[in-house]
């Protein structure tokens, strides 16, 4: 069964008037510039729980903006192994990953029924050739990718177990905090067992941290839903020094 495809109609939300706006591909573009893209998206396309966005080999020829829900990416080798390469919000961009070689290096799927906003590469090539901060952003948020791919693997190869899920665990409250969530009252909806697959730890090990720092008040967990308790001692765990201001 296809995704189902939605054409945007002259009376839809547009970039311009998108909730998502300030998150999305305008940010830091000034607004006067930010009108003009609203001819940047055409469509968007809607992906239930559990179906595929992207697979991983495909050509690459468009970014998706996820509007609604959240997304999953990750490899799996011919024996079937998988590995959890990340985890998309609304307002980010999927797909940049694959900017290089032209293809998707990674099946993008949704952790729950999602929508994204499509954006042709070769409309952003268009647009640009007329707004050149748009080429900006576009280099900007590939860069951002690098760096995310950057500290996953600095939390493979050098944190300890607790490290590697209260870095998780901020990350996820920084994220949220952009985009005008809770930064402390959120629900994940990544499984515990896609968690480990992620840090590169077991589920017995995800479970067990998540019970010490609930035991030690740094948090309160609901199944998925997640209180933090204490932000700085989060930040302590994660290796990171207390600046309680980038919190608010």
């Amino acid at each position: 069964m296809t995704l189902k495809h939605i054409p945007i109609s002259a009376h839809a939300t547009h970039c311009s008037t998108c909730m998502m706006g300030n998150v999305c591909l305008p940010t830091g573009m000034p607004s006067a510039e930010v009108e003009q893209l609203d001819d940047l998206v055409k469509e968007r396309i809607r992906i239930p729980k559990g179906r595929r966005l992207f697979s991983k080999g495909q050509n690459l020829d468009a970014l998706y903006a996820l509007r609604l829900g959240s997304l999953k990416t990750q490899l799996e080798d011919v024996m079937g192994v998988v590995q959890v390469t990340g985890f998309y919000l609304p307002g980010e961009i999927v797909g940049l990953d694959g900017m290089l070689d032209g293809v998707h290096d990674s099946n993008a799927i949704a952790l729950e029924d999602s929508e994204v906003c499509v954006v042709r590469l070769i409309d952003i090539d268009q647009v640009g050739m007329y707004l050149p901060s748009l080429q900006q952003q576009i280099r900007r948020l590939m860069s951002k990718e690098i760096a995310r791919s950057h500290q996953a693997l600095i939390a493979l190869g050098s944190m300890r177990s607790e490290q590697r899920l209260a870095s998780f665990l901020l990350n996820l409250s920084q994220r949220l905090s952009a985009l005008g969530y809770s930064s402390t009252d959120f629900v994940m909806r990544m499984s515990r067992e896609e968690i480990g697959n992620y840090l590169g730890l077991t589920i017995e090990t995800i479970s067990r941290l998540f019970s010490r720092f609930a035991r030690d008040g740094v948090i309160k967990v609901n199944q998925r839903e997640v209180r933090i308790l204490d932000l700085e001692a989060i930040k302590e765990l994660a290796g990171q020094p207390c600046t309680p201001s980038n919190y608010n």
